[in-house]
C-alpha cells in the first residue's frame, strides 16, 4: 500500500487556478509555520511586536512553536490536495475561508479589538478572506468545454 492514493485530478471541474491558489496558500503556510516554529523567538517579538520579557514570555514562545507545529503539516496538506487531488479544492478552500474569517473577525472586532499593534496575519487575514471567497466560486463553477 503507498502512502498516498492515486491522483484525482482527473476528476475536478472547477477553474484551474483555484488549485494554484491552494498551493500557494500552503507555501504561505508552511514559511510563517517555519518561522513560528524554528525561530528562538517563534516570530512573537520580533515581527508579532509582543513583550517576551514578562514571566510568561516562556510560554508565549511555546505557543506559537505549537501553532507552527500545525502550520506545518496543514500547508503540505494545502500542497498535496493542490497537486493530486484537486476534486477537494472547494472543501479546503472553504476551511481557508473559515479559519482566515475567525483570525479577521477576532483581531479586528472582538480578543485583539483593542490591540494598540496589529501583526501582519490581521492584515493578510482580511485580504485572504476576500481571495478566497472569489476561489471557492471559481472552484465550484464547471468550466466551459468547447
Amino acid at each position: 500500500m503507498a502512502l498516498l492514493p492515486p491522483s484525482t485530478n482527473s476528476d475536478y471541474r472547477g477553474a484551474a487556478i483555484a488549485p494554484w491558489f491552494l498551493m500557494l496558500f500552503g507555501v504561505m503556510t508552511i514559511v510563517p509555520g517555519c518561522i513560528h516554529y524554528f525561530l528562538p523567538d517563534g516570530g512573537a517579538g520580533v515581527i508579532g511586536g509582543l513583550d517576551l520579557d514578562g514571566p510568561h514570555g516562556r510560554t508565549i514562545v511555546g505557543v506559537f512553536a505549537w501553532f507552527g507545529a500545525l502550520q506545518i503539516p496543514t500547508g503540505i496538506a494545502y500542497l498535496l490536495i493542490g497537486l493530486r487531488y484537486r476534486p477537494l479544492t472547494p472543501l479546503f478552500i472553504s476551511l481557508i475561508l473559515l479559519e482566515r474569517g475567525l483570525m479577521a473577525l477576532d483581531g479586528w472586532l472582538l480578543k485583539g479589538a483593542s490591540a494598540s499593534h496589529h501583526p501582519p496575519a490581521h492584515y493578510a487575514s482580511v485580504a485572504t478572506v476576500i481571495l478566497a471567497a472569489v476561489m471557492l466560486v471559481l472552484s465550484l463553477k464547471p468550466r466551459r468545454t468547447i
